[in-house]
């Protein structure tokens, strides 16, 4: 007799029968249900997150107070397009959205729906408030796989027989330390990162034909890589001097993943404009363009947004979740959930060479796989085997980093310090088993 299938694995055929190759598979996990940190699977077995929808559901699976503002507003309207029919949620959550992001002395914001999406019409409301083609972006970035997103994102396993890509779309190396510090110090190596930004501005590309600089202050699909402190203010300062706008993607670190509302909030440095999606909306689709309010409203009339500008039903979500992340005081429970996973990984760093980099700001940590404790040897082999072991544990958890060598750390923020430590224990177990 054949052994019998679990519901899971009939599932997952049944997702492959159907489903089109190119959508990823990044776990073999399926749900039934999820609440707070744990998601139950269709064969019954609970498994720990942390993976969080990947960074969508910092407040956990199924809030409450989230579940029943979406009740009530779905019994009321489900769409009018904000174009056309103005309602109360859309103004309400932008106001919220201005009063903890603000941007200068008047904040701007516009809703759509995806991460690209607001990544798209930052870069279009820059252009046109600058009258300049031209973009920077960094090495090892993420921001999207629509057309532009994908021209902007540095990974090339997103972008295979893709192009052509959009045009005036230049890229510098990201301050990676870790990677590319060899024998200096930090300060050095600020020195020298910043040395070449403004090379860029004589080698690569007329600085009076940019019209912004984006960057992801901690990087996400790139390996987790937080810009260092005086990087990011000679970043500002780079472009203060030559009229450049600079974009800020917290759509993987926002909502209070590092211990603030924005991880620009920890840099103490103000971008001129700032994109927001993923756990806003606490896994409904929502997302926003903040910025300061003179060039949010240089873009014309008409120009940006869409259809699904803010559904109703996400707007209310998405100001429930800024509620429940207030009344539960989520910024401070990230940076508390990030010294345990740190103190645990660092503590296992010092007796494993595989561990090569243990980094991050907040909740938000990478954990740097290598072989001979080398930066420049990355280790994807046991970083694969490590999410698979960790599934089959008990454990849903992603890797990240231009070669899949990093394992991320993106538990929602309601998970209890015995769930967190249990997961912690998984993974050590999975990397002491693979080494």
């Amino acid at each position: 007799m054949p052994e019998q299938q679990t519901r899971s694995q009939e599932l997952l055929n049944r997702r492959k029968n159907i489903v089109a190759n190119g959508v990823g598979v990044f776990n073999t996990a399926t749900v039934k249900e999820a609440k707070g940190a744990i998601i139950t699977d269709v064969d019954g077995n609970e498994l720990i997150d942390f993976a969080g929808g990947i960074g969508v559901v910092n407040a956990g699976h199924c809030p409450e107070p989230v579940v029943e503002a979406i009740r009530e507003q779905a019994g009321k309207y489900l769409h009018t397009s904000f174009n056309v029919v103005t309602y109360e949620p859309y103004i309400q959550l932008c106001e919220e959205l201005a009063e903890i992001l603000p941007h200068g002395e008047k904040t701007k914001v516009m809703l759509i729906s995806t991460g690209a999406e607001a990544v798209e019409n930052a870069v279009k409301i820059a252009r046109q408030a600058t009258k300049r083609p031209a973009v920077l972006c960094f090495t090892e970035a993420y921001h999207g796989r629509t057309l532009l997103g994908m021209s902007l994102t540095s990974k090339v396993n997103y972008k295979f027989s893709s192009g052509p890509f959009a045009p005036e779309i230049y890229r510098i190396p990201f301050p990676n330390f870790y990677k590319y510090h060899g024998s200096m110090d930090m300060e050095e190596f600020v020195d020298t990162e910043l040395t070449r930004l403004k090379e860029s501005a004589h080698s690569m590309v007329d600085i009076n034909s940019v019209a912004a600089i984006i960057i992801e202050p901690i990087q996400g699909e790139g390996g987790f890589n937080p810009a260092p402190q005086r990087y990011m203010e000679g970043l500002r300062s780079f472009c203060d001097e030559h009229g450049v706008l600079l974009i800020m993607d917290e759509i993987q670190s926002g909502f209070c993943r590092t211990g603030h509302w924005a991880s620009w909030q920890h840099y103490n440095v103000q971008p001129d404009i700032s994109t927001y999606a993923k756990s806003l909306g606490s896994g409904l689709p929502i997302a926003a363009v903040v910025g300061r309010a003179e060039i949010m409203d240089a873009a014309g009339f008409g120009t940006i947004g869409g259809t699904y500008i803010g559904s109703p039903l996400c707007c209310v979500a998405a100001s429930a979740t800024i509620k429940y992340m207030k009344d539960n005081d989520l910024n401070e429970r990230a940076l508390h959930i990030g010294k345990i996973i740190t103190d645990h990984m660092e503590n296992l760093k010092q007796e494993l060479p595989e561990i090569g980099d243990v980094r991050g700001i907040g909740a938000m940590i990478g954990i740097e796989l290598v072989k001979d404790n080398d930066p420049g040897k990355p280790h994807s082999e046991l970083c694969d085997k490590v999410v698979k072991g960790c599934s089959a544990d008990g454990l849903i958890i992603l890797s990240a980093g231009t070669f899949k060598n990093v394992i991320r750390i993106l538990s929602p923020l309601v998970i209890t310090d015995e769930q967190l430590k249990k997961g912690l224990d998984i993974l050590e177990k999975q990397i002491r088993a693979n080494i």
